[in-house]
């Protein structure tokens, strides 16, 4: 009885809380207010709201119009040439006196001599010698070859088209000095001749025409030619001599030192010839005068931004001041301009000197 007694005053307790069934679902007042829908932001509006307005505190970099001149590519060279001269004498005869150089005469005139005909042409008319060497008119194989030697001074210009081909214009001066020539039949009988007046200058003039077909690091090879015409030299006699067109091909052998400078070797072998014709009669003599070149010199491109006015800049990178962009004054011309930063010292002083063979110095 007591215990039930206890129970009763338990549930009839009002200070505490009633529980509630665990499977009995309290309803819930249903709520008809709306909610107002949420404004959406585009990302380009957040964007320009939390971007800061770098605008009002760098200027826009003004594109400089490039000059024509800074696609333009500059070349000087010199070097060593060597050039190979040789002739037939179809339609002439030889005649030699003993102890003196030969001379040469039309077919059957033996009056006529000429004692150069290379470069000039030298007449002489004395008596013949009943003792003279003469080889007659038709002679297999008569003639003279000699060598002469060239020292070219070369300027040329050039664009270059999609950094692989090569269009451009040349002129060449270059010092030739003729040596002695030499017979190419009866070398036991008949004397070297010798050219009067050996040395003179020569004068080139011509157009290039090449092609970049090999890359190894700096270094970039080019296949050219250099067509153009020729004047043989101021002491050859322009006044009986006719010229052709020349053709010099090579390889072109370049080590760049930066975006404008580059360092060149370039061998070659060119072929020309002349005519030259005796007013006293017989045929026109065809001489070659084909050549082997080795020149050696640097290519210079104009820089297509201004070099920095301000004396106190020390940037070795293209760098702007203002709305305008201009390049370093502190880098050399002759050192590669890498993009993202100036390259005066890319070694440390640490890999330098004595301690440049040191895997590690320190």
């Amino acid at each position: 009885m007591l215990g039930l007694a206890t129970a009763s005053a338990q549930q009839q307790d009002p200070s505490k809380p009633k529980e509630t069934p665990v499977d009995t679902v309290i309803a819930r007042p249903e709520i008809n207010q709306e909610t107002p829908p949420k404004a959406e932001v585009s990302p380009a509006a957040e964007e320009d709201k939390n971007s800061f307005p770098l605008d009002n505190f760098y200027a826009e970099i003004k594109k400089r119009p490039r000059s024509l001149f800074s696609k333009l590519i500059f070349g000087l060279s010199t070097g060593y040439g060597s050039t190979f001269f040789s002739h037939e004498l179809t339609g002439y005869g030889v005649y030699q006196e003993p102890g003196l150089g030969p001379s040469i005469f039309p077919d059957g005139v033996t009056t006529t001599r000429y004692s150069n005909w290379v470069n000039e042409r030298v007449l002489t008319t004395t008596p013949v010698s009943p003792g003279a060497l003469v080889v007659p008119a038709g002679t297999d194989k008569l003639g003279f070859s000699g060598n002469g030697t060239n020292i070219p001074l070369k300027l040329t210009v050039h664009v270059e088209i999609k950094k692989k081909y090569r269009l451009g214009a040349g002129y060449s001066y270059e010092y030739m000095s003729m040596g002695n020539m030499a017979p190419t039949t009866m070398a036991d009988q008949i004397n070297n001749m010798s050219p009067s007046n050996p040395s003179g200058f020569m004068s080139k003039y011509f157009g290039i025409l090449g092609v970049s077909f090999y890359r190894m690091g700096n270094y970039l090879f080019t296949g050219d030619l250099q067509i153009g015409g020729f004047s043989p030299g101021s002491n050859f006699d322009s006044a009986i001599i006719t010229t052709g067109v020349y053709i010099n091909g090579g390889v072109t052998i370049e080590r760049e030192l930066s975006e404008y400078l580059r360092l060149f070797v370039r061998p070659s072998y060119e072929f020309k010839s002349y005519s030259l014709t005796l007013p006293e009669g017989g045929s026109p003599i065809d001489h070659s005068m084909n050549a082997f070149y080795l020149n050696v010199g640097v290519t210079y491109r104009i820089p297509d931004l201004p070099k920095c006015y301000n004396s106190e800049c020390r940037i070795q990178m293209n760098h702007a001041h203002g709305d305008r962009e201009y390049r370093s004054r502190v880098h050399p011309v002759y050192k590669k301009q890498n993009p993202n930063y100036g390259e005066n010292h890319p070694n440390l002083i640490k890999y330098k000197g004595k301690n440049k063979k040191k895997l590690s110095p320190y």
